[in-house]
């Protein structure tokens, strides 16, 4: 896919698709946005928030980075943009839920096996080690997988470590304590396109549509 296709793309929005929500564009200019789950979710462009949930404009806020992960809280950080997306969502647009979302064949997942190949990639190399934690507890527990389950485990562990993350924002924290805020940890299966939600209670992954 050339830019040509992408430029060709945003004319067909302009002409078509924009039309559609003319109105509700209109509305959220007026009033402003209003979303009602901050949804964190991998840079990988297989994975499309607002495709695979069906939001409408100004129903996702919206933060996305190599793997979904979510750095510890730490006041001495001057530039964290994840850190500020989360402030942000919690203390100004005050939203219900976040929504931390890991998906199947991760590449970042993948390249805490490849140490070698991003020897050279610093902030690379950096950003993965938020996902180091996740890595030792699935070594150590699930050593007689093959190498593929393990990776999709990881995938699922991990994204149960960057929602405990979120908890350690004193603002989250406050906000989950007087119960107007959740923490979600979901799994995207991008070959089946199916969604599971990580259950404390049960202590896995279920389905998040139940027919």
């Amino acid at each position: 896919m050339g830019i040509e296709k992408i430029i060709k793309g945003s004319k067909e929005f302009q002409n078509n698709k924009f039309l559609k929500y003319k109105n509700e564009f209109d509305t959220l200019v007026k009033e402003g946005q209003k979303p009602k789950a901050l949804f964190i979710g991998c840079s990988d462009s297989r994975v499309v928030p607002t495709l695979i949930t069906s939001a409408k404009p100004g129903e996702l806020f919206i933060l996305r980075n190599i793997g979904n992960f979510v750095p510890p809280f730490n006041d001495n950080e001057i530039f964290q943009a994840t850190a500020a997306g989360i402030e942000y969502a919690v203390s100004v647009l005050k939203v219900d839920a976040i929504i931390v979302c890991g998906h199947s064949h991760c590449g970042a997942i993948a390249s805490l096996y490849k140490e070698k190949e991003i020897q050279d990639l610093p902030y690379i190399k950096n950003w993965l080690s938020l996902g180091e934690k996740a890595k030792k507890v699935v070594d150590f527990t699930m050593g007689d997988i093959s190498h593929n389950e393990k990776l999709r485990t990881l995938e699922k562990v991990s994204t149960i470590f960057q929602a405990e993350n979120v908890l350690t924002y004193p603002k989250v924290k406050e906000r989950v304590e007087q119960k107007k805020l959740e923490i979600l940890a979901w799994y995207y299966e991008i070959e089946s396109g199916t969604i599971e939600e990580y259950d404390s209670n049960a202590s896995k992954f279920l389905p998040l549509h139940e027919d």
